[in-house]
C-alpha cells in the first residue's frame, strides 16, 4: 500500500520540467455555492461539466494551476485569437479518462479526438456576462474548429424550477448547474457572480496520515486523516473503491471530497471522499 503511494506521489514531485514550467497562472472566476432565494431572474444557467478547467490565451491552453496543457497541434489550430474560459470534457461519466488524456507531456492524438472545449465565458471582452455571452453566440456562428463547444446557457423562472432542471441533469449522469450573473463583468476569484448547483457540496483538503482499517479492511487503509483550507481537521472514512483502500492517496496529496453542510463544530457532515486532485 505505502510502495504504490510513495511512487505516485514521486511521479509528482520530480514530473518532467515541461509540466513543472508553468505559465502565468490565469486569473479565473470561480464559483461560490448556490442556495435558495438567490434571485434567479438574475442569472443564466448551464450545465456543470465535470471536466479540466482550461483558459485559452490566444495562443495555448494554460491549466487552472497556471501549468501548459499539452494538446496536440491540430486540436487547437483553428482556435480563435480570443481569450475563453471553459471545460476540458469528453462525456458525463468519464473524468478520469480525460484526466489521464490532458496530464500526459506527449498527447495522444486518438485519446484527444475525443476531447471538446466546452467553452462558458471570454474573460477578456469588457462587458457584463449577458454581452459576452451574445459575442460568444456570435463568433460560434462563424468559427470552423470542430473542438470547440458553446455551452447552452438557460433561463429559469423560480427554485422549483432550477431544482426540476438539476434532477434531469442529474439522473442522466451529470454533475449539477452553474448560474452565472447577466450583469456581472469578469472578476478573478471567488464570488456569487458565479454560483453552483449541486445535491452535494465538495471542496479539497491535504491528506496528512493514513488510518489503518479494521475487519474487513484489515491491511487496508481505513480513513484519510485531512486538514480543509480552513485548517477544519477530520476523517474520511467512506467513497474509497478497494483499490483506492490498498493503494491510498499519498500523504501530502489534495483530494476531493463531498459533504452535506457543517456540523454544530463547524466540521463537514457526511464528508466522504471523492477523488484525488490532479496536479494543475
Amino acid at each position: 500500500m505505502r510502495s504504490s503511494g510513495w511512487l505516485w506521489l514521486s511521479l509528482l514531485l520530480f514530473a518532467p520540467s515541461g509540466w513543472a514550467d508553468g505559465v502565468t497562472k490565469p486569473a479565473l472566476l470561480l464559483a461560490q455555492s448556490y442556495h435558495e432565494g438567490v434571485d434567479l431572474s438574475a442569472y443564466w444557467v448551464s450545465e456543470k461539466y465535470d471536466g479540466v478547467r482550461a483558459y485559452w490565451d490566444g495562443t495555448q491552453l494554460i491549466s487552472r494551476g497556471g501549468q501548459p496543457i499539452h494538446a496536440p497541434d491540430w486540436f487547437t489550430a483553428d482556435f480563435p485569437k480570443l481569450t475563453l474560459d471553459g471545460e476540458l470534457w469528453i462525456k458525463r461519466g468519464s473524468f478520469e479518462r480525460l484526466s489521464g488524456t490532458v496530464r500526459q507531456l506527449q498527447p495522444d492524438s486518438a485519446a484527444w479526438r475525443e476531447v471538446r472545449l466546452m467553452v462558458f465565458d471570454a474573460p477578456d471582452i469588457a462587458a457584463p456576462f449577458g454581452e459576452r455571452l451574445r459575442q460568444l453566440q456570435q463568433l460560434f456562428t462563424t468559427q470552423t474548429s470542430g473542438y470547440l463547444v458553446l455551452v447552452e446557457q438557460f433561463r429559469v423562472a423560480d427554485h422549483a424550477e432550477l431544482l426540476a432542471r438539476l434532477n434531469a441533469v442529474m439522473q442522466a449522469g451529470g454533475e449539477g448547474l452553474m448560474l452565472h450573473r447577466a450583469d456581472s463583468a469578469y472578476r478573478a476569484g471567488r464570488s456569487a457572480d458565479l454560483l453552483k448547483v449541486k445535491p452535494d457540496q465538495d471542496a479539497e483538503a491535504t491528506v496528512l496520515a493514513h488510518l489503518p482499517g479494521k475487519g474487513k479492511y484489515s491491511g487496508m487503509l481505513g480513513a484519510l486523516l485531512v486538514r480543509d483550507d480552513a485548517g477544519r481537521e477530520f476523517r474520511l472514512g467512506t467513497g474509497f473503491t478497494d483499490a483506492e483502500r490498498r493503494e491510498p492517496p499519498p500523504i501530502g496529496s489534495r483530494v476531493t471530497f463531498k459533504f452535506r453542510g457543517y456540523t454544530n463544530q463547524g466540521k463537514p457532515r457526511f464528508a466522504s471522499f471523492w477523488r484525488i486532485r490532479q496536479p494543475e
